[in-house]
């Protein structure tokens, strides 16, 4: 079992409980997740089965698109609609203030993480100090915002569509939004609708896989390199892929042809690979002049 389920994951299961059912379902052996969605989320879970698993941090290192529902003038302890109202105020703006302070967050910015958020540290997630009513130093990060859309406001419910960075929250904007409104805000609800490539409406449900024979589930996959199909692409010649399945290194300049802009892939910080029989290798990176494979798909795949 090798591909890429675009999962629908509904509101109330985590994505570690989301990926099991859906590893139940197929019976697959190896299965991940390619970024984790809070259980207040829906939305696009990239599921990765089999060899796909090897290239999940595609899908963690991939830009994101959510549509979001603010409500203003409420701030609560986790930032979100499952913690406590600790702030209100009177919402008072035009559309015209809205679009103005959406504006603003667009590009490269440093965000703090919240409290309630799986990062560690010191080994333990940062929800199990904020639990226990402890507070840590949290380093803020660079993330970017691509586009910032509004596209409803109906006081106090403001929905927007975000075009995002990885390690973007976006209960932190929607706070940030708030504040900078002056009545405050907090994140009411949150769908995502793409990962990289994958978009919602690919998407399937578990109600609906479950609904299915087994064996029709299987065609709900994408091949394995679905996360990396913006990627400039690289096609090898036989012995050039041979010498890549042994872990060689190969000659960058005039050695092979790429179906981008070969400009685009000598800046590409990554690549994906493909054989003479237009079957995916895995994916490199050039350095120093040198085509260095990061992660290959196992040979047997390929037979």
């Amino acid at each position: 079992m090798n591909g890429i389920l675009v999962l629908d994951k509904p509101v109330g299961p985590s994505s570690t409980q989301a990926l099991s059912a859906a590893r139940r379902l197929f019976g697959a052996a190896k299965a991940g997740h390619g970024g984790t969605l809070d259980p207040m989320a829906s939305g696009v879970l990239p599921v990765l089965f089999g060899e796909a698993t090897k290239f999940a941090q595609q899908g963690l290192d991939a830009e994101k698109t959510y549509q979001a529902q603010i409500r203003l003038g409420q701030e609560t302890t986790t930032g979100d609609a499952e913690g406590e109202v600790v702030a209100t105020a009177a919402v008072d703006v035009s559309v015209d203030e809205i679009d103005q302070v959406l504006l603003a967050q667009l590009g490269l910015q440093m965000q703090t993480p919240p409290m309630f958020s799986a990062l560690k540290h010191q080994g333990r997630p940062l929800y199990e100090y904020a639990r226990a009513g402890q507070t840590v130093d949290k380093p803020a990060r660079q993330i970017q915002i691509f586009r910032l859309t509004r596209l409803a406001f109906a006081s106090p419910d403001l929905t927007i569509e975000v075009h995002c960075s990885k390690g973007t929250y976006i209960r932190v904007l929607a706070q940030t939004i708030g504040r900078s409104l002056g009545c405050g805000a907090h994140l009411a609800g949150l769908r995502r609708t793409a990962v990289a490539g994958l978009l919602i409406g690919q998407s399937v449900s578990l109600e609906d896989l479950d609904q299915m024979a087994p064996q029709d589930r299987p065609q709900c996959l994408l091949p394995v390199d679905a996360l990396a199909a913006d990627w400039p692409r690289v096609d090898l010649t036989a012995a050039q892929a041979t010498d890549l399945g042994f872990g060689r290194s190969l000659d960058w300049v005039g050695s092979m042809t790429a179906s981008d802009d070969s400009s685009a892939c000598h800046l590409a910080a990554k690549l994906r690979l493909y054989d003479h029989h237009q079957r995916f290798l895995g994916i490199g990176q050039v350095t120093d002049g040198r085509l260095i494979p990061l992660r290959l798909v196992a040979q047997s795949i390929l037979h």
